[in-house]
This record gives C-alpha cells, structure tokens and sequence, in this order.
C-alpha cells in the first residue's frame, strides 16, 4: 500500500515540475527567514520534521513479535530479520528521499506536509481517490500491528493481577455460520473496542498530524530503536565497558537521545501553536 500511494505521489510531482508553468519558490536551505516563517520559527519546525522522521523508522516495537512469526527455514531467524531490515530500511529510506525532494521540487515553500490531501493534487480524481484508498488500508492495517503490544501488556498484566476473574479469563465458544467455532473473551472485547474508539475520538478533536507524528517519534525513537538494542547487545555479545565499541556505542545512543529530545521540543511547541486556533472536530486550515 504505501509502495501504490509513494508511488502515486512522486509521478504526480514529476508530472507537475515537467508540466511547466509557474516554478515552484525553492530555496537550499528550505523556507526563507523573513518571508515565508521566522527565525524561531524554522528552528522549530526542523525539529519538528526530526521527530517525524524518527517516527518513520520506529518499526521497532513489532520487530520481536514479527521475527517470532518467521518459519525456520536455511537461514536463522535472526539472520532472516537483518536481511530483511536492511532492505525495508533502504527501501523506506529511498521513497521517503524520494518523495521529498520531487514533492519539493513540484511545490516549492508552499508544500504541506500531508503529502496528497493538501498537496493541490485535484486531477486524476480516480487516481487520488486510489491512493487516498491505498493510505486507509495501510493504517488500519499498520494500527492493527503496532497496537498488539499495547493489547497483550494491558490483558497480561490484567490477567496477573486478577487470575481468578472470569471477565478478564474467561473464553466462550461461539458459531459463526460459514466459519465455524470461534473463542471471544469479552474483557478483550470491551478494552479493545474501548481503546480504539477512544483514540479515533482524540484524533478527530486534535487532528493535528505532524505534531502528534512528531511527538510519537520523539518519544519512541530513542528507547525503543536505540537505547534497548544497543543495551542487548551491548549485554549479549559482553562487551567490555569504555572499550572502543562500547564507547563509540555509547556516544550513538545520547546523540540518539538529543536527536529526539529536540524533537519532542519541537512537536510541543508546534503542538502549542496549533492549541491557539484550534477548533474541535475541524481540520486546521
């Protein structure tokens, strides 16, 4: 899905750069101080694209439970999930490039940063109508996988606490014409029903985008993505502390954390601005 709507994006800004016209307002070094933002203003809002970038690779919370999923094949499974990273990793990497530089070469300063919604793109209807279609499927689909850890720590740890509770315990058959016999728990059933409703809910009050993309990969990158990896390896190969790799390991890991540090500032502070016009259920303008 995200192959058909990156896809999608880049012809069209190609499209748009070799259509002629009116040149798009670019500059090296992004939007001009002074005329498009502020000084601060800049600053801010790089910091803030730090974090979304951050949040573009924070594919870590699921990497364990996929590589559990992996049949035993020639390769171990670790070795199957390197390999596999790598190539998602350059292949995100490459569209992500891709998609913001002919998006910026297309629109210039004015480039927002939903990258079909409000890019201006308003022919082919069909094909924006498909893309808009790919992005749906890929986070109800992307939701479903980064929202199992969530699910399994809340019903795990609620299910220690009360062993002997049979809302939280408790397994039912039921038939279901054409399927067959299914289990259904039905404290599962309210807690996730409950979870999702809730967060469509905060996200239709706060649709603020960028700044809560920014915020969540601020938050996530550094522990999830760098700090722990690090620290198991670190563990599990024994390295010797203030050797060479340790340090040099070290130094990775809070350039790490001030990288998303000054992210989380920046998602705040544009989280901030957005609060001073901000109207319930209406996206900002």
């Amino acid at each position: 899905m995200s192959f058909s709507y990156a896809s999608i994006g880049v012809g069209l800004s190609i499209s748009k750069v070799a259509g002629g016209g009116a040149h798009a307002r670019t500059a090296l070094t992004g939007v001009t101080v002074g005329v498009d933002v502020t000084g601060s203003e800049k600053v801010w809002r790089t910091f803030q694209a730090i974090g979304d970038i951050a949040f573009a690779y924070a594919y870590s919370t699921v990497l364990i439970e996929i590589q559990d999923t992996l049949k035993a094949g020639p390769l171990s499974e670790n070795k199957s999930m390197k390999r596999a990273s790598l190539l998602g990793v350059s292949t995100t990497t490459f569209f992500y490039m891709l998609c913001g530089c002919v998006g910026y070469a297309a629109f210039g300063n004015d480039a927002p940063g939903n990258f079909l919604t409000g890019f201006g793109f308003y022919e082919p209807f069909w094909l924006i109508d498909f893309a808009n279609v790919c992005i749906a499927v890929h986070l109800v689909g992307a939701y479903q996988v980064f929202c199992q850890p969530i699910f399994q720590f809340v019903e795990s740890q609620s299910a220690k606490h009360w062993p002997d509770n049979k809302f939280i315990r408790g397994e039912y058959k039921v038939h279901a014409p054409c399927y067959g016999d299914f289990s259904i728990n039905f404290f599962r059933l309210v807690w996730r029903t409950s979870y999702v409703v809730v967060t469509a809910v905060v996200a239709m009050i706060f649709p603020f985008f960028n700044d809560f993309l920014g915020l969540i990969g601020a938050a996530s990158f550094w522990p999830l993505t760098v700090y722990f990896p690090i620290e198991m390896h670190i563990a599990q190969k024994k390295i010797r502390k203030y050797s060479f790799t340790w340090t040099w390991l070290k130094i990775l890991s809070w350039t790490c954390f001030l990288v998303s540090l000054v992210a989380a500032v920046g998602s705040v502070q544009g989280l901030i601005q957005s609060l001073k016009d901000f109207k319930p259920f209406q996206a900002p303008e």
